[in-house]
């Protein structure tokens, strides 16, 4: 309290103390020295108030160091037969009454993601350990939080743990589980192949085939489809030579999902044979879609859609002239019109006369003059003036499912500034946003009228688009899905039917079963009043499975991840409109957690030693406790926290001066003074 407050509350009791000796010895007839106390102490706490001097409080306390306990759920653990041992240490944790005294103690389990329980089931079917040092550092910021990483160290998903925890501020321990022994091995490191093939093509497929171990093995590479041998081939091994290329082509004879099966025989002493083993399925079609990108200028969002359209080797994608197009223009089913200029009006004209469908990409050079005279549905204001433009999901777009790929974040795309006009029937996919302001006008539309489908685009500069998108989730594959999507929907010719299905021909035993629907009312307008659901029959054993679907935005959903791994006949269908669509697919029996032999002790060292901490094995994790009481780094804080707090905000003070004035009058009273 400063020098200035204090002699203002001195003056304060001054000044109270001679209004209340005014009061009841000059002006009161009793004089009563109570009276004279209490009006004193009134008069005080009002003057105080408005001093309002602030009031400092200090508060000491131990904070304790945090202890993450981390345990691996993944089925790896059960299949190492080591889920005793886990579930015996964090036992151990809960019981050590030592522990609890020093630290605050969090469990956490992860699989595909990181989760705060210490329920363990081991039934995950994917590791991601990177997942695990990121969402940590986030939780542990500016804490002190020894970390105890319980697991076999084999990652199947994410990035190199090894490398993301060196961005993790905390010591950790890992406690390794599972077998350390060096063991002769031999399997099937990876498989290469198209999702997709032609039908009386030839594909391509490449498996490469580890060894571990020190002898000298001959095995024998056959493929299967059904119970017929189509492909075999000798192979050696040495603990020199420890891997093989195999590469070799199998026909497409068969339209549909074709199953397969790799495998390499087992050598003697083999201990784990479940990586001998690998399933694959491509499906068969007989046509392909054919997409021409038709340009006159360079630019780099030709190459980005042309790499985005190609991901789907269900489509080819040219990059051709305004002249070479015309010459070939019935070899495509969807034209992209690439920022169209005065070179453009002979492609215009012909593809008035062909069945063909259009996607117009417009910029800053692009000929609107040319497209507005052309009467293709549309006018646009003609200026000389650029724009950047954000793009904002329209949510309510129901042409075909599509989600949100965080289009918020998306650098901005460059175009002509002004507005645009359809004459016909059109739908918004994505509206303009400039700056904070989402707006009511069109980035991207499209249209469907009489059987043509084309779309509009009002802005260059879509790589960048696909380059966030791989900065925001590290893959290209949601913006190339995007794209996927729409280039589908615009070379399709088909009539748009009331229920739409979206799902894939066959499923890996690892990632997620999804389905997804659209149900459209007699209009073609999405009515999510509708109930869907899907009855199921597992081809081999003829059980069945009904569920419903979950309304999401404009679509339904179901997760189908729980089925077991089977061919699948399905029916979708509407409660009140009697629809129901009908097709199948597969789900390949996969489980990479069972694809390893041994627990990485050379990645979870390396983490140990990079943070300062030591490597533990399942047998001896009792030391690690010990040494994490006895460790001098990990000591409680003692923490202060100074308050100050205006004397206006002390509710007690107003209770003492109403408590005051209130006793005053009743004595006054009771003495008859009033």
């Amino acid at each position: 309290m400063n020098t200035e407050t204090l002699l203002y509350i001195i003056l304060s009791g001054v000044i109270a103390l001679l209004l209340a000796l005014f009061q009841y010895k000059y002006r009161s007839k009793t004089k009563n020295i109570f009276l004279t106390f209490l009006r004193f102490l009134s008069l005080f706490a009002i003057f105080i108030l408005l001093v309002n001097p602030k009031i400092e409080t200090k508060q000491t306390y131990i904070q304790k160091p945090s202890l993450a306990i981390v345990l691996d759920n993944s089925n790896s653990i059960n299949y190492f037969k080591q889920e005793t041992e886990v579930k015996q240490l964090l036992s151990e944790v809960k019981s050590r009454a030592d522990l609890s005294r020093k630290f605050n103690i969090d469990y956490f389990t992860f699989g595909k993601t990181l989760s705060k329980s210490d329920s363990l089931t081991f039934s995950e079917k994917q590791s991601n350990i990177s997942d695990v040092f990121t969402q940590l550092q986030q939780i542990y910021t500016n804490q002190t939080a020894p970390t105890i990483l319980v697991t076999d160290g084999n990652q199947t998903f994410g990035s190199d743990y090894s490398f993301v925890s060196k961005n993790y501020n905390q010591v950790v321990y890992p406690v390794v589980v599972g077998d350390t022994t060096a063991h002769s091995d031999l399997k099937i490191q990876q498989l290469n192949t198209n999702k997709y093939a032609y039908l009386k093509n030839k594909f391509p497929v490449e498996a490469i085939v580890v060894y571990h171990g020190q002898k000298n093995i001959s095995t024998t590479l056959t493929v299967k489809q059904g119970d017929a041998v189509i492909f075999t081939k000798p192979l050696s091994f040495s603990k020199e030579n420890t891997s093989d290329v195999v590469t070799f082509y199998l026909p497409a004879n068969k339209v549909g999902v074709q199953t397969y099966k790799v495998h390499v025989n087992a050598i003697t002493g083999e201990k784990n044979t479940l990586n001998n083993t690998k399933n694959f399925a491509v499906e068969v079609i007989d046509e392909k879609t054919k997409v021409a990108i038709v340009s006159s200028i360079t630019h780099p969002d030709i190459g980005a859609i042309k790499k985005s359209i190609e991901t789907n080797e269900q489509r080819q994608c040219d990059i051709i002239s305004p002249g070479e197009f015309i010459a070939r223009v019935n070899d495509y089913q969807l034209a992209i019109l690439y920022q169209p200029d005065s070179k453009f009006k002979p492609i215009i004209n012909a593809l008035k006369q062909t069945p063909i469908n259009t996607f117009i990409i417009a910029g800053t050079k692009t000929n609107w003059q040319l497209l507005n005279s052309e009467n293709l549905g549309f006018k646009h204001d003609i200026n000389n003036q650029t724009e950047a433009f954000q793009a904002q999901l329209n949510p309510s777009y129901s042409n075909f499912i599509i989600e949100d790929l965080a289009f918020s974040s998306f650098p901005p795309l460059k175009g002509v500034f002004g507005d645009i006009s359809f004459e016909k029937n059109h739908s918004i996919l994505l509206y303009k946003q400039i700056g904070n302001v989402i707006t009511e006008s069109p980035l991207l539309v499209t249209t469907e009228n009489n059987g043509a489908r084309n779309a509009v685009l009002l802005g260059e500069n879509i790589w960048q688009w696909r380059a966030q998108s791989y900065l925001n989730s590290s893959s290209f594959n949601t913006f190339d899905n995007f794209t996927g999507k729409l280039i589908q929907y615009l070379a399709s010719k088909k009539r748009k039917d009331r229920l739409v299905l979206d799902y894939n021909s066959f499923y890996e035993g690892s990632t997620q079963v999804i389905l997804k629907a659209q149900y459209f009312n007699k209009n073609y307008e999405f009515d999510a009043r509708e109930k869907l659901h899907i009855r199921l029959t597992n081809k081999k054993t003829q059980e069945t499975f009904e569920y419903p679907l979950v309304l999401k935005n404009n679509y339904f959903e179901v997760n189908l991840s729980n089925l077991p791994p089977a061919d699948y006949d399905f029916t979708v269908k509407t409660a009140n409109s009697n629809l129901s669509k009908s097709a199948s697919f597969k789900i390949l029996a996969y489980n990479i957690e069972q694809q390893f032999l041994n627990a990485d002790v050379t990645k979870l060292s390396q983490i140990a030693t990079n943070s300062k901490g030591n490597l533990f094995f399942s047998s001896n994790y009792k030391l690690l406790f010990n040494n994490l009481l006895k460790d001098e780094r990990f000591k409680p804080i003692q923490k202060t926290t100074k308050t100050t707090l205006p004397l206006i905000n002390w509710k007690y003070l107003l209770a003492f001066i109403v408590f005051c004035l209130s006793l005053e009058w009743f004595i006054r009273k009771y003495k008859g003074l009033i």
